[in-house]
């Protein structure tokens, strides 16, 4: 491994393990279109508010979203919206891995 670029490395694997869940993923998704309210996001997800919450500090954390209060509610968008590209592209493999499968399948 390049000694120089090992702490980028470790930085982008942090990242991925943040959006490493299925519901992360969904949340992602949500916020695509914009900002919204945690007990937007909750309903969308249908999870439990404080599963959603735990989720969200994560991503948070590891500055795939921001957040910011207003009176009682606390909303969340993505930081940089290039994160629901990573997963578009995410999708693309899963496709190719289906398209795969189908010619495997149709050789046997």
């Amino acid at each position: 491994m390049d000694k120089a670029k090992a702490p980028l490395y470790e930085r982008q694997a942090e990242i991925a393990k943040a959006v490493a869940h299925p519901l992360r993923v969904a949340i992602i998704d949500f916020l695509r279109d914009g900002e919204k309210c945690v007990c937007d996001i909750a309903e969308q997800i249908g999870s439990e508010r404080s599963n959603v919450s735990r989720h969200l500090s994560v991503m948070v954390g590891a500055g795939v979203l921001t957040c910011r209060k207003e009176g009682l509610k606390v909303f969340y968008a993505l930081r940089t919206p290039c994160i629901a590209e990573f997963l578009s592209c995410v999708t693309r493999v899963v496709k190719q891995q289906a398209k795969d499968n189908e010619k495997l399948l149709a050789a046997l």
